[in-house]
Order: C-alpha cells, then structure tokens, then sequence
C-alpha cells in the first residue's frame, strides 16, 4: 500500500516551481507496527524530524524516491496510448518506430525506459502497402519510354542487376518499347540448351535457396526456416482431378500425397534475381491436371527477407501447379513478391493475380480436367510454362523413388535447362 503525505501550511501559491517539488511515498509493513487503523496513524509533515527507524520518521531511503515530471508526464502518455484502440495505437505509435529504427546512435532508445516499446520489425513491414505499390510498378512498367530515353534507362538497369544482353534474342535497348518488355525479354535459342539425361532440369535461372526431403510435413525456405507443406499448397485435391492411382491413406498431408509405395517427397527452392532471365518452363515431362491460386501479399522474397519472416511463402501471393510425372505426385509453384504482382501461366487465360480486393486466406481452384480433355494440360521438358515480371521465387515439390539424388549446392547459381537431380 502506498500512502502520499503533503502537509500545506499557507495557501498555495499561484504558480509552483516543478524543479523543487518532491513526493515522498512511505509504503505500510504488516507486522507489528501495521495493525493499527488509518485512522488512529498520527504523520509527521512532509520532511518534519523524526528518530530514524522510527514509525512516525521520515521514510528511509529506500522507501523514497523522487519523480521528475517531465517523466512522469511521458508515462502518463505512454499510458493512455496503451488505452487506446489497436488502430489508434499503430497510428500514434508508428511513426515514433519508423524514427527509432532509422535515426542513428540509439536516439530514441532512452523512450524505453519509460515503457514505451516500439513495433516490430517484422508488423512494421507486413504494414507496408506492398500490393499497391506493385500495381502502381505494373502501371508504370507499361509506360512507353521515348525512343532516346530506353538506352539510358536500360543501360543503368543493367549496371545495377548484372544484365547479360548477349544472350538476349534481341540485343538493341531501343527495341524494348518499356520496362515491361525489357523485363520480359526472350533469350536466343542456344543461351540455354536442355539437360536430356537427367530426368529434373531448373524451370528457371536463379539462386538454389534449399533443397532435398520433405520432413515432418515442413520445408525449408531458408535454411532454418521453415513453412508448413498443408498451408503452402492447400488442402489435398480431390483424386477425381488426378488420374494417377489413388494415394493408400495417411494420418498427415506429406503422406497422402505419397501415391506410390517406397517413394518420398522432395523440394526445390529456387530465387529469381531482378536480373535474371524472368521466364519459367517445364522442369519435366508432366501433366498439369489443377491450378489454385492464393491471392496475399507481395512481400520480398530476397534470402534475407526469407530468412526474417518465417512462413513468407505462406503469405504471399502464389499460383500452385499440380499434377503428376511418371513417379507420381508433381507440383510447381510460382509465389510473387514486391513489384512482381503480376504471374502468367501461357496456358491459362482466366488467372488474373495481384487483384486491389481479396479474402485473407481465400484460395480459386481451377481444373484443367473436363469432359473434352480427361488428361489435363501435357508439358514437355523445357517447354515455356509462364513468366513474372521482376524477381521472384520457383518452389518444385514431387514425389520420386527414395534413390533420387539432387546435384546442387545450396547457394548455387543456376541457369534455365541445367540439372537439378535424377535417379
């Protein structure tokens, strides 16, 4: 219990001098000197003499301390933010925590140890309006350059992001109209001959993020983070839009899309610089029998991003692929980032990504399994598949015979058509 004592022997003036004012707070100990009532306590003034230790003394060191108020002040409005409703308090506090992470030398850390506690990093990001701004990016990429502009433009692009024009079909900056077509731009037939041994090539040129066996229903985005394989792909398709043989049953999801006895599931991670080539293929003869899409966010998907948010595949917007290949189970995922709302399937012309409306965690289903085609749609190796439109991330999971073996490393660049494992 904490009592204030303030004794005030003449009228108070007009105005107090805030520097000189001290509270002095005497806390009551139950024991012996504590059973008598409130009432019958006689107190000293405020810094009146008293014996030391005694009951009736000024409190002892401990027991008192000074408030300066223009601290206290602060915390009473660190107070009310805490009262206030959660879209109030982001407004209010926000911008305290974009200046405590941007301004150098510690400046605002001193406003912690008065209770105010900033937003972390990872609430202040998902916060940014990154599906705007990708289609603010997607409308300025169809702007036409003038003809004496596109060189100037072009040529700091590909300073910045290490551009390699001389496997482009058409190597002249003039040709490309906008950053769209720059962007999109086609490689000549030999920059990328197709692997015809091994049975999985890369869809896409990139950077191996992770690889190998699926475990305990997880992949790894990075290494050592993870995202659940349920919630990346879905619910399990129905096998009447699967006309491989049906899966035995299996208490977990990594289970049930096992179709063959003595197989596994394996992963492919692949990351798509701004300056790679943004095209993606077939990685092997398949047949894509369903299509969901998962309308989210558009956070970046750079390994060091990947590597902070656990489950990022998970909230951004992606386009899942599944079928099947002669092991079984076959799935490719194209999952968009910031600036790359934009993901097209050439054989699907009803996908439309990166829309201003969506439900969280919504998902469209489309089966490309119909009365007129009971095969769904037949992909050859290397075929063209689809494209974005700036960096992004390829993510392959299938099924094969527990002797497949990858041949990469993880780190490793690698180029459209060159092999990522075989049996």
């Amino acid at each position: 219990m904490v009592r204030y004592y303030k004794a005030l022997s003449n009228p108070p003036p007009s105005c107090y001098n805030l520097h000189k004012v001290k509270i002095h707070v005497r806390r009551l100990r139950s024991g012996n000197g504590g059973s008598s009532s409130c009432a019958g306590d006689q107190h000293p003034q405020l810094g009146s003499p008293g014996p030391a230790g005694s009951a009736g003394g000024t409190p002892s060191r401990r027991t008192r301390f000074r408030l300066q108020f223009p601290q206290l002040a602060l915390r009473r409005r660190l107070g009310q933010l805490s009262c206030m409703s959660r879209p109030a308090l982001k407004l209010r506090s926000w911008p305290l925590t974009i200046l405590y992470y941007l301004l150098p030398f510690g400046a605002l850390k001193p406003l912690t140890r008065v209770g105010w506690r900033p937003v972390s990093r990872v609430a202040l990001y998902k916060s940014v309006p990154t599906r705007l701004l990708s289609r603010a990016w997607g409308r300025l990429n169809q702007v036409e350059l003038p003809t004496w502009l596109r060189k100037p433009v072009y040529s700091l692009y590909i300073w910045t992001f290490g551009v390699n024009m001389k496997e482009a079909a058409v190597e002249d900056l003039h040709h490309y109209r906008n950053l769209s077509e720059f962007f999109r731009r086609k490689l000549k037939p030999q920059a990328r001959p197709v692997c015809g041994v091994h049975s999985v090539i890369s869809p896409s040129d990139g950077k191996i993020l992770n690889f190998g066996q699926v475990k305990n229903c997880e992949v790894e985005q990075v290494k050592g983070v993870t995202y659940s394989l349920e919630s990346f792909l879905g619910p399990r398709i129905s096998t009447d839009e699967m006309h491989f043989s049906q899966a035995p049953p299996g208490n977990t999801f990594q289970q049930q899309l096992v179709t063959k006895e003595g197989n596994e599931l394996y992963h492919c991670v692949i990351y798509l610089a701004p300056g790679d080539y943004h095209c993606f293929h077939s990685p092997t003869d398949w047949t894509v029998s369903h299509r969901r899409h998962f309308p989210g966010s558009l956070m970046s998907v750079n390994p060091g991003v990947a590597r902070w948010i656990k489950e990022l595949f998970c909230h951004n917007e992606r386009v899942v692929l599944t079928g099947d290949w002669k092991h079984g189970f076959f799935s490719l995922t194209a999952v968009g980032a910031t600036n790359v709302g934009s993901i097209r399937i050439y054989f699907d012309q009803d996908l439309h990504t990166n829309s201003p409306s969506y439900s969280k965690g919504s998902y469209n289903d489309f089966s490309f399994i119909s009365n007129n085609n009971k095969e769904g749609i037949p992909m050859r190796k290397g075929e063209h598949l689809g494209e974005f439109n700036l960096g992004s991330t390829i993510v392959l999971i299938f099924e094969a015979p527990k002797d497949f073996r990858f041949n990469l490393k993880a780190g490793q660049k690698i180029h459209f058509g060159e092999a990522l494992g075989s049996l």
